[in-house]
Order: structure tokens, then sequence, then C-alpha cells
């Protein structure tokens, strides 16, 4: 058990300083307004963002005093360990006397404070002192722990108490909140929130952190075996799901489809599915029309794949697909973009959108170029985070719910009851006293008195 320093240690300043409830108050304070500054202040945008909106001189302040990435921030993480440190030292420098209130093995108890007690009750009975004495031992120990009795000289005190132990809810809302600030700390300084894009039969394994230009190398790789979408009559997706495959050194570990709110969890390691988008074909179909004889060539194209189109029309090569292309300031939805080259003359960028099939006449080339068949290839879109305290902070919440419920409504209560020896009667007395919940004190003084009355007649 720890127990303040002496007074003449020197190390009682230092003790005394973190001992303090005006150090709580201020570091309560700010970690407050750095809570509305992280708030009002968009945190983790690109600089070029956060220099734009502020200009300059705000730029360069806020960046030296980290202000953009103000909880990962080394100063914000010390405030919580000072408040940590607050919190241990204000513990310790009252456990010596809870100790000595909760620990006890011989409870002292002072019959003046019971006599003096507001929750008090008295009755007469006329039935012998030894017979009152057994019968009200039967009773106290059924509600309460085991009872003292004490002999005097008019008569006996019977004492007994309960719930010591609540003396240390305190306690668990303080290492409650110790608990949550490491595991918020082991989130902030071990964790991470990225996203990675694999097409449909890729692998990947590195990820990009949210907002930043960071990567993150996984020690597994994800594998995107299959992905399917469906849709509503209105077009809306419905539900879009990602058969996934984690491998380790080429041997696969586990395989499991995801679907929003459903996450794959691997190593501590969570893989949300986040968005899905098309992606580039294998191959598409490809028509080349000779303008001059309406002579027409289809060929099955990969990207990057060069073309000798017949006629001595010239080269063609099919360099992309865009999911969605905007030309002359209008989306012509799904394209493949390629480069035609002619004997004696420049490349030309070639615009082919799936939709529109004779979309290319209008260049009024030798050839016109038109995209076929091709099978829709998705990629999917993964949210992926670790947080190594989240089950810290769990424990914590629980904890704090506790340790708040022991603390407000639950009270160490002791109870007396005196016997004295009048002529032919015998004076009854009970009292109690509690550390908090005085109404629910004197509710258990009333329920007890009645039932020993009862059995004093």
């Amino acid at each position: 058990m720890e127990e303040k320093p002496a007074s003449n240690s020197i190390l009682t300043p230092i003790w005394n300083f973190f001992a303090s409830v005006k150090l709580s108050v201020i570091t309560l304070l700010l970690l407050a307004i750095t809570s509305i500054i992280g708030t009002i202040l968009p945190q983790n945008e690109s600089p070029e963002a956060y220099y734009h909106s502020l200009g300059e001189t705000l730029f360069n302040v806020f960046s030296t005093l980290d202000l953009f990435d103000m909880y990962h921030s080394r100063w914000y993480q010390f405030l919580l360990l000072l408040l940590c440190a607050n919190l241990v030292i204000c513990s310790l420098n009252r456990l010596s006397s809870t100790y000595k209130i909760v620990f006890i093995k011989k409870p002292v108890f002072n019959l003046a404070q019971f006599r003096k007690a507001g929750n008090r009750q008295d009755f007469t009975s006329t039935l012998p002192i030894e017979s009152l004495v057994e019968k009200f031992l039967q009773i106290i120990e059924s509600k309460f722990a085991k009872c003292i009795v004490e002999k005097n000289e008019t008569g006996y005190a019977i004492f007994s108490e309960k719930g010591r132990w609540t003396r240390l809810g305190v306690y668990g809302v303080h290492l409650s909140i110790i608990l949550m600030i490491a595991g918020g700390l082991a989130g902030s300084m071990y964790g991470f929130e990225g996203y990675m894009t694999i097409p449909e039969k890729s692998s990947e394994h590195v990820i990009h952190k949210r907002k930043s230009n960071e990567t993150i190398a996984l020690d597994f790789v994800i594998r995107c075996d299959k992905f399917d979408v469906s849709f509503y009559d209105t077009g809306a997706p419905k539900e879009y799901r990602s058969s996934l495959t984690i491998l380790e050194n080429g041997k696969e570990e586990l395989k499991q489809d995801i679907i929003v709110n459903k996450p794959l969890r691997y190593q501590g390691i969570n893989i949300f599915q986040s968005s899905y988008g098309t992606t580039a074909p294998e191959t598409v179909s490809l028509t080349f029309t000779s303008r001059e004889t309406g002579m027409e060539f289809t060929k099955s194209v990969s990207i990057g794949e060069e073309v000798d189109i017949p006629g001595g029309l010239g080269k063609f090569t099919l360099q992309q697909f865009a999911p969605s292309f905007r030309f002359r300031g209008h989306n012509i939805g799904e394209t493949f973009i390629g480069e035609l080259t002619s004997d004696g003359s420049d490349p030309k960028q070639i615009v082919i959108p799936v939709q529109f099939a004779k979309f290319d006449k209008m260049r009024g080339g030798d050839v016109i170029i038109s995209a076929g068949n091709f099978e829709k290839r998705y990629y999917t879109g993964l949210q992926v985070t670790k947080d190594p305290g989240v089950y810290i902070v769990y424990t914590g919440f629980i904890l704090i719910i506790l340790g708040c419920f022991i603390t407000f409504f639950m009270s160490h209560q002791k109870l007396c009851v005196e016997i004295q020896k009048e002529k032919d009667n015998c004076q009854v007395m009970i009292a109690g006293t509690a550390n908090k919940n005085k109404m629910g004190i004197k509710f258990i003084v009333d329920r007890i008195t009645e039932k020993l009355s009862k059995i004093s007649r």
C-alpha cells in the first residue's frame, strides 16, 4: 500500500502538486478547450487545403503548434498522461484512510455517536433482556453482517454494518478513466486508419492512410476473389459483397465474404466494406469502320495493346478505361481512351464512350472506332483500421458504469441496537448511519424497528 510521503521529504512538493485538485481542474479545462479547437478546426486535411483557407501566417503558427493533427500530438498526449498521474496520486493520497475503513479486521463502534444520530427510533419491551438480544441478533444478521455484542452496566449494545467495500467505488471510477485514456493513447500511437482498392482477382498488401500521403505495408496480403453488387429498381446499389482471402507467405489463412457493417477481422486489424467501382476490363471488343468503304474490322483488345487497322488506316493503341468521363463539360459515362497513329500525321487521342456507338464519327477521320461488348470488372474499396486500445477502452467503459453505480447508489451503512434495563421493562434504541444516501439508511432503520418491535411484544 502506498502512503503520502513524509512532510520533510524532498518529494513532498512534487507529490502535493500532482495530488492537487487545482491540477485536475486546469488539466480538464485545457483538454476541453483543445477538444473544442479540434472540433472547429478540421483535422488531417492536406497542407494545401490549410494553406489556402488560413493563409501563410496562421498556417505556420498552427503547424508549429501541431493543431492539424492535434489528437496525435505530443502535447495532447502529455495532457492525458498528466491527468492520469493526477488521478493516480489523488487516489493514493486518500488510500491510507480508506484502507483502514474497508480492510479493518475488528471495526470500532462509537455508541455515543449512534445515540446522537438523526436516524433513530425507540420503543419499550416487557420481554427479558437476554431474550431480546437473542431475537434481535437473528433479525439483524439476516440483513447485515455478523454482529458485535457489547455488554455494559445498563444492558447490551448490538453493532453491525455492511457495504464497507462500496467506499472503493470512487477508485473504480478513477481506474476506468485511466483505462480509457490508456486505450485512447494506445490507439493513437500504435493504431491506424486507411483504405485500399483491390480489383477482382487481384491482391494488395499496402494501405493508404486517410487524408495523408503515408502508406502502411500489412504483414499479410488481401486478395479479392470476387465482387458482387445488386441494385434496386431505381438503380441505387442494394448490397455489395466482397469475397476476400487472407494470404501469409503465399498460404491461404482465411476466406470470408464481407458486406457493409460485417467486417473481416484478422490479427487485430479490421477490414470493412467501404465502396466499390468499375475498373478496366481485361478485354473489350472494338470495331474499326472505314469511312470510305464502310468495311468493318472487329477485334478483342486489352489495355496497352496495339492494333494494326486493315486497309492502311493506321495503328490504334488502347490506353485506359474511365468509369466516367467528362467531354466538353458533359459526363459521357464509361469510356475507353486510346491513341490513333496514321502515316504522316501526329498521334490523336480517341475518346470512345460505350453508350454512344457513333460518337467517334463526329471526329471526321478515315476510321470510326466504337466499343462493343466487354465484361464489367469491379474493384472493392476497403477501409482498414487497427486500434489496439479498443478493448482497454471497453473495459474502462464497463468499469466506469459499475464504479458510478457503486459510488452514487450504494453506501457504507452502520446499525446499532441498544437495549437498556429499566425496572420491569427494556428500553430499545435503533440508530443507523451511512456515508451517503441518508434517506436510504432512514428507511432501513424504520423497517428494522418495525420488525424488532413486533417480536418484542
